[in-house]
């Protein structure tokens, strides 16, 4: 006799991944539930008032390079759902000195045209990967272990993605604006900058900046949220809210359940062969993050007019500076002078804060896990390239590693990441396997960001879930 089902598929875990996987079953016309244990969905992917009522601060990512160049979010009528990019009139500026700023335009002729001697040398990188985005961006959305359908293009990238950002610097570059400016982006990727593929980061978001800009969305994060969710819906898929799922017993019956969720939380939630719990338990979380959000009376006084132009701004000084801090996060440490990221929205989206104030967000790399209090820190290394900063805030609310957790328990150890971007878990997230989404027990899937491609809002880990899952149960009716 063939069980009963009361839904094709469960989807634990509601961020932009658990949306995504959701999304992508429901498109095909199978019953599909997602469940949040939030009374909000969205994960890390929100916009609160976290400071002062009127100012709306992203709880998680607040810039979304990714979310233009996905082949899923692009494939998806989201603008019908109210969803509305901005891009900032610079991507990315990255003061260095009191006299020197790099600056990533769009156009790469602007930006090298900036690079003096490196002009030459930075086009001669970009233009090509630039040229092939469309190709190769899918390529780098997927488990590195795949068939690639453009594979000289895929080699060429990985060939430069293999080596540490320090090496691509030193063989390629010999301006400090050049040197800052890819370090910055390396850094995104939370390694030491002498790592063995943390090239690909500085790449990556480089090429992502010149095919599609670094953009914002209308109303912060919540509205990639509120259009994957409303899409959702008029697929017919269920949203449930308030629900812990502390065990799969505990779940309806369905064909499969994916979980968006760590490897840590896997392990607690599912009965799983041995074997692999020992795998997932090997699964490495990285370097986390300490947060502050800010309400500030005016826009931020930099010292450089480009800053102002841009939407996110890397505060770290020269290249050695930044290398420097990356390297003492790494080895267990809080760096000395905190490499930075900060986004600034209110510049351009005014729905975020009363008339003629700001809100910025920032955040510096921090050793998993990490107790420190790194406010003053973070708040010198901004005064140092905005003298004044400081006189403009109005209120702040400061989000450590633990903070973090508790507000989205997949942020472990203030990890937002879903864990390491070392070169072996890039190629084996979460363990070595040609299907990473697949658990050994039938049904049950991981859909989170701790499987490839890792982190960012572009909806892919869910994506190739959900796939996974319906060339296991509906072989042929995938459209």
């Amino acid at each position: 006799m063939q069980p009963t089902y009361e839904y094709d598929a469960i989807v634990v875990g509601a961020g932009q991944n658990g949306l995504a996987a959701a999304i992508r079953i429901a498109q095909q016309g199978l019953s599909t539930l997602l469940l949040e244990q939030n009374e909000e969905i969205g994960g890390a992917c929100r916009t609160e008032a976290l400071t002062l009522p009127g100012f709306w601060h992203d709880v998680g990512s607040a810039v979304h390079p990714l979310a233009l160049g996905s082949p899923f979010f692009s494939s998806l009528p989201l603008e019908n759902y109210g969803l509305r990019w901005l891009q900032p009139p610079v991507p990315l500026a990255h003061p260095i000195n009191h006299t020197k700023v790099a600056v990533l335009h769009q156009s790469i002729d602007k930006t090298a045209a900036l690079l003096e001697r490196d002009a030459h040398a930075y086009h001669q990188l970009f233009a090509p990967l630039v040229a092939n985005w469309r190709s190769l961006l899918p390529e780098l959305l997927q488990p590195i272990i795949h068939l690639p359908r453009h594979p000289i293009q895929l080699a060429r990238f990985g060939s430069l993605a293999i080596q540490s950002v320090e090496h691509l610097v030193r063989t390629r570059f010999s301006e400090e604006t050049s040197k800052a400016l890819l370090a910055g982006l390396g850094a995104h990727s939370f390694l030491s900058l002498k790592a063995p593929g943390s090239a690909a980061f500085a790449l990556s978001l480089a090429l992502l900046g010149h095919a599609v800009g670094w953009p914002i969305p209308q109303g912060g994060a919540r509205a990639i949220t509120q259009a994957l969710s409303q899409y959702l819906l008029s697929l017919g898929g269920t949203i449930e809210t308030g629900v812990q799922v502390k065990s799969f017993q505990q779940l309806p019956k369905a064909r499969a359940v994916l979980y968006d969720v760590t490897p840590r939380q896997l392990i607690e939630i599912e009965s799983l062969p041995q074997r692999y719990q020992r795998q997932l338990a090997k699964f490495k979380y990285g370097s986390g993050v300490f947060k502050i959000d800010y309400a500030l009376d005016n826009e931020i006084p930099w010292i450089h007019e480009e800053c102002q132009r841009a939407g996110t701004v890397h505060l770290g000084g020269t290249f050695d500076e930044v290398a420097l801090a990356e390297s003492q996060v790494c080895s267990g440490s809080d760096a000395d002078q905190p490499f930075l990221l900060l986004s600034q929205p209110t510049l351009w989206d005014s729905t975020r804060a009363p008339a003629g104030k700001q809100v910025a967000w920032v955040y510096a790399h921090v050793p998993f896990g990490s107790t420190s209090d790194l406010t003053e820190k973070i708040e010198q290394q901004i005064e140092r390239f905005a003298p004044g900063f400081s006189q403009r805030i109005m209120a702040r609310q400061v989000s450590s590693p633990a903070r973090l957790e508790t507000m989205n328990p997949n942020l472990i150890g203030g990890t937002i990441t879903g864990g390491a971007n070392h070169l072996w878990q890039l190629i084996a997230r979460p363990t070595l396997s040609l299907a990473p989404y697949r658990t050994p027990k039938k049904g049950v899937y991981l859909c989170s960001a701790s499987t490839p491609p890792g982190a960012g809002v572009h909806g892919m880990c869910g994506f190739h879930a959900a796939n996974a899952f319906l060339r296991d149960f509906y072989r042929g009716s995938k459209k």
